[in-house]
């Protein structure tokens, strides 16, 4: 009923030993140097017949404080004088060893209770990768399930973040294996783009950059990524992880290049690839166009915010919708506007109304109080100037226009006191001509109806507007066929376009303030103020960003969006909350920028007429592209002459051509992954998971869904699963500077100094992963650590008490049938049952930390109940008692589902103890023997009030055990078994069921007698201390209540069991023997004798 159960068809056999360590049965209290070895010595059977043993280093073995009470001498009798040391100080004296001690039946195991990972883990991972394990289940003829791996970047050691993610997938991984599933999990490294460029350049000189040629980056980088690749795989595979770590995926490969340039081909053919000219988030100081995902918003931001007034065209016609009533208002009015970038001041092309809201020409009449003023922007102090121009005095007298509902607050902000002259709609602004003011009557712009993006919640209502940098203004710009304006290069500095006194000067420096400085000349500065908001910086340099217009490559997601949304609802989120994240952010999107002006990353494969500026390419062009790529990587672009990039038709225009420059976004390279992977090795596709951190959002699982929509219609995923960030365990985020980064490999092999920095091993690690409610930020330090160590040695010590009880047992020969277990064995199999279909449940659902509590839950039941009352039959019965053989099976059927249960979570202990096994197994991994689940007949084969009787027997020996501590506190009893249990029931029924089954009672309470009585004077009469159970805590166990209490129990001490009985002394050759003990130790040992002071000691109770 155990192994033999579990097969999963025929597995191929694996070499396994056991360690080769035994137990000393010195070690036992009581075995003497006389003492005669037991008639019933274990004798271990090898796990296989075959050679190729793993050889676990031994570690020093203590026995557990549970082992300790059993392992000790049987008590002296009472009133034993104390012994005095030479210095006169009292102390106890030494027991002699017992007589008995050889005949019991200690825990004996090669399971240690020692971990020693640092030296047994690599040993496991090395037994794995010999027997092939991982890839016997890779290959096996199964159903597949494929968890497609979101690729690293290739740059730097690997962080805690790296290790929660890879762990986390690892998990999965290893539980569908154990289900029977074909599992490959192919792990993959992003190799391109600006993060190993910059590293590049940063390891050398500045005048060896120079010297720098496309090709020779290229080569650098690819050395720079291969090399962090090896070194990131090997920290992966020591937590543990299994993958095909020999056949990873690197998307600098040419047969993932070539799958990537297929996309980006077939996306092209679909009509979704363009090249134009929009403004997109520019990275100044990288030089490149950066998407969303390559942007951070620290906190801490500070920009000069400016009001300022655009005067109306004097001689402009009113637009025909304007109310004829208020024209004179329009006589000396300006637009008020409000921007935190004055630096776009000069490509300015539009100010944009809501034509829904309403807007009032406000007259200043005066001052209401002065404005200090701020610091510039670069921090440059105010000058005199400055501070004159916050002095809103220059603006008495004029007619501002504001949105109606933030005429008070405005006014308020710049000091002025203003007078509503009249009020219209925004539809009846548009049309009107303004001049700009740092430019004159040279430049004059509309006012325009913008979107529902222009609100009065802030600012003054009316928005600048400047299309070549930003988004919405660029949206506005081509429904009005604005000028797209940006005169800014890219290092973010001005160009002659913006005019002679600003050219050369960089937008987010002197730049700004210039901007800032012309506004106030010109008399058009209401009020410069700093303003602290979240703004885009460049993830990689932590400089900020500008939103700028340049010819890029785009996807046109708008072409693609209704279909991508389409399949997002198909796909199934864990947490739910990623699909209401994810979903505004595609319906959001307009374009994705596809092209980065870098030379480390997949070219866009487009040829250019040298006069014209032609774009050339199509299915030609990109199909020829594709296979050169396909065999010699996309270094070809730069290597081989165009003449020979070009397909046949096209080689005699090879002159008048050139080669693109741009290369593709890294998120187009990772999204392209599917296809790359997934598809190119014939996986599940589409992949049954992707799992990331949640900010893979707006990154990688939103590249990937428009690569796909875009190229095949499909999302390439089924399910989607996001992770949190790890925090330190004060909540703060990891920085070197705050000296609270957690590195994985010092968690799993420790620090010099072991005692500030102990090796908790990759069990451990990955245990406090299982831990975590990892779909929100997790926390991690030395205190989470020591728990969680703390909880891997408990689990560690039950599952080796549990293994120490079967040593002697083969379920193939000893096993007793299900029928003939007595009823306690069945209702702990009944919990073993419920524990494995709740671990089942937790893995299916990815519930780690739920997982982890059932654990404890259940290991705990062990501990502190089963194992605890079956400690008299597994140590005290005969070795082939149909007792203590049914409690084996028992203990036998809870390792193996108990094993399968913690596989997933810690793979090393696991497999350790599947070695340690006593009894032949058919599988020589704990992995290839599959998920053990519980037989039907576990949970069947016990009714619903017998599970009932359990409960409330379990509930009562709780309060049993609170009068005992009770007593023992008060020095009326030492062990348990010096008592005896009184218990009154208040149901009589429930009472006629606890006197039929006392002696039942009496094992599951670990005292020597239970007497049931028909009142509660009865109890009190002769109890030294009581409990009970009332009201709600007796509901479900006994109408009315129960009262329980203790007393000394009648009777002799066994010298053997320790329990209390009359029957003591029956045979003379052992008169401290009770009834029971007598038979099996003249079994076990025929010769022996009971030493006479023995006999004269006996105390009699």
């Amino acid at each position: 009923m155990m192994a033999a159960s579990r097969s999963l068809g025929r597995v191929p056999s694996i070499n396994t030993a056991r360690f080769l360590t035994t137990n000393s049965r010195a070690s036992i209290a009581g075995a003497g140097a006389g003492a005669r070895p037991a008639a019933f010595t274990v004798h271990h059977r090898p796990a296989s017949a075959s050679g190729g043993a793993l050889h676990l280093p031994r570690t020093h073995r203590t026995a557990s404080a549970g082992h300790r009470r059993v392992l000790a001498t049987a008590a002296a009798a009472d009133g034993q004088p104390q012994g005095a040391s030479g210095s006169g100080k009292k102390v106890k004296p030494k027991k002699e060893p017992s007589v008995y001690g050889h005949t019991v039946l200690l825990p004996k195991t090669d399971f240690e209770m020692r971990a020693n990972s640092v030296a047994k883990e690599p040993m496991i991972q090395q037994y794995w990768a010999d027997n092939k394990v991982y890839e016997t289940i890779a290959e096996r003829d199964a159903e597949m399930f494929t968890l497609h791996d979101g690729p690293p970047y290739a740059n730097g050691d690997l962080h805690i973040g790296h290790a929660l993610n890879k762990i986390l997938k690892d998990f999965i991984n290893r539980y569908e294996m154990l289900k029977g599933k074909k599992v490959r999990f192919v792990p993959g490294w992003d190799c391109h783009g600006l993060p190993i460029e910059l590293k590049v350049l940063q390891s050398m000189e500045a005048d060896k950059r120079l010297e720098l040629t496309p090709i020779k980056l290229r080569k650098k980088a690819r050395a720079f990524a291969l090399k962090a690749v090896e070194a990131q795989r090997e920290q992966f595979k020591r937590y543990g992880i299994w993958a095909d770590w020999e056949d990873p995926y690197l998307t600098l490969l040419p047969e993932y290049e070539g799958a990537q340039m297929e996309v980006f081909g077939q996306m092209f053919l679909n009509g979704h690839i363009y090249r134009g000219k929009k403004p997109v988030h520019w990275s100044p100081s990288s030089m490149t166009a950066l998407a969303e995902a390559e942007l951070e918003y620290p906190p801490g931001h500070v920009s000069q915010s400016v009001y300022v007034a655009f005067p109306l065209d004097p001689e402009a016609p009113l637009p025909a919708a304007f109310p004829a009533e208020h024209a004179s208002a329009v006589q000396n009015a300006s637009l008020a506007i409000w921007t935190t970038t004055p630096w776009t001041m000069p490509a300015n092309a539009a100010v944009a109304v809501n034509d829904k809201l309403r807007y009032s020409f406000a007259k200043v009449t005066g001052v209401a109080a002065n404005k200090a003023g701020v610091e510039a922007e670069g921090g440059a102090p105010p000058t005199s100037a400055a501070a004159a121009a916050n002095d809103p005095a220059s603006m008495v007298g004029r007619t501002l226009i504001i949105g109606e509902d933030l005429v008070g607050a405005v006014g308020a902000l710049w000091g002025l006191e203003l007078h509503t002259l009249c009020t219209v709609t925004g539809a009846e602004l548009e049309g009107l001509i303004y001049t700009h003011p740092m430019y004159g009557p040279e430049r004059k712009s509309p006012v325009v109806v913008g979107g529902d993006y222009i609100t009065t919640e802030s600012g003054t209502g009316l928005v600048h507007t400047a299309p070549g940098h930003g988004q919405e203004d660029y949206i506005t710009g081509l429904k009005f066929g604005l000028p797209l304006l940006s005169p800014v290069d890219d290092a973010g500095d001005f160009t002659a376009e913006a005019g002679p006194g600003l050219a050369g000067k960089n937008v987010l420096g002197d730049g700004n303030v210039a901007c800032i400085e012309g506004l106030r000349a010109c008399g058009a500065l209401i009020l410069q103020e700093a303003y602290p908001h979240k703004y885009p910086y460049d993830w990689r340099t932590k400089e900020p960003t500008i939103f700028r217009a340049t010819e890029q490559w785009f996807a046109s997601v708008e072409g693609f969006r209704d279909e991508a949304l389409a399949e997002l609802e198909k796909i199934k989120f864990i947490p739910a909350s990623g699909s209401k994240r994810m979903t505004p952010m595609v319906a959001g999107r307009n374009d994705w920028c596809i092209s980065r002006q870098r030379a480390w990353g997949v070219p866009i494969p487009c040829f250019y007429d040298k006069e014209t500026k032609v774009v050339l390419m199509d299915e030609a062009t990109i199909t020829h592209v594709t296979e050169i790529v396909r065999s010699k990587g996309t270094d070809a672009w730069w290597e081989m002459e165009l003449v020979d990039l070009l397909p046949d038709q096209y080689k005699h225009r090879a002159d008048s051509l050139i080669k693109g420059t741009d290369t593709m976004d890294v998120w187009f390279d990772s999204g392209s992954s599917w296809a790359g992977v997934v598809k190119a090795r014939g996986l599940a596709y589409p992949a049954n998971l992707y799992l990331e951190g949640s900010d893979q959002h707006r990154g990688w699982f939103q590249s990937s869904l428009l690569t796909g929509v875009a190229a095949t219609g499909k999302a390439p995923y089924k399910t989607i699963l996001t992770h949190g960030f790890v925090l330190d365990e004060k909540g703060y985020k990891m920085s070197k500077s705050l000296g609270n980064v957690v590195d994985p490999r010092l968690i799993i092999e420790g620090g010099k100094n072991q005692k500030t920095d102990p090796a908790f091993g990759a069990d451990t690690l990955r245990l406090w992963v299982a831990s975590t409610d990892y779909t929100s930020d997790v926390l991690i330090g030395m205190n989470i650590l020591k728990q969680t160590s703390d909880n891997y040695r408990k689990l560690r010590g039950t599952l080796r008490f549990l293994m120490g009880n079967i040593g002697d047992f083969d379920p193939a020969a000893n096993a007793v049938p299900y029928e003939e277990l007595p009823a306690f064995d069945r209702y702990a199999l009944y919990r073993t049952a419920a524990m494995v279909k709740e671990m089942e449940v937790a893995y299916e659902t990815y519930a780690y930390s739920t997982a982890v509590s059932t654990l404890q839950s259940f290991t705990t039941f062990l501990s502190n109940v089963y194992l605890d009352v079956s400690k008299d039959r597994l140590y005290i019965e005969s070795p082939s008692s149909a007792e203590r053989r049914a409690c084996q099976t028992v203990v036998a059927g809870v390792v193996e589902r108990l094993l399968s249960c913690i596989a997933p979570v810690t793979p090393h202990m696991a497999e350790e103890a599947w070695m340690a096994l006593p009894y032949a197994k058919e599988a020589g991994s704990v992995f290839l023997s599959g998920w053990a689940p519980a037989p039907s007949q576990w949970t069947t084969g016990i009714d619903e009030s017998e599970i009932q009787f359990w409960t409330g027997v379990l509930a009562i020996r709780g309060e049993v055990n609170k009068s005992l501590e009770a007593a023992r506190n008060d020095k009326l009893i030492g062990a348990s078994l010096q008592a005896k249990a009184v218990v009154y029931a208040a149901d009589a029924d429930f009472a006629a069921q606890l006197e039929s089954r006392k002696a039942e009672l009496k094992q599951a309470f670990i005292v020597s007698e239970v007497v049931v009585v028909h009142t509660q004077e009865e109890l009190m009469a002769v109890c030294v201390t009581t409990a009970g159970l009332e009201g709600e805590a007796a509901e479900g166990v006994c109408a009315g209540g129960v009262t329980v209490g203790v007393a000394r129990a009648a009777g002799t001490k066994c010298v053997r069991c320790w329990g209390y009985t009359t029957d003591a002394g029956a045979d003379d050759r052992h008169p401290e023997l009770c009834a029971r003990c007598t038979p099996i130790v003249i079994a076990a040992d025929p010769e022996l004798r009971a030493p006479a002071k023995g006999a004269e000691a006996a105390a009699v109770v």
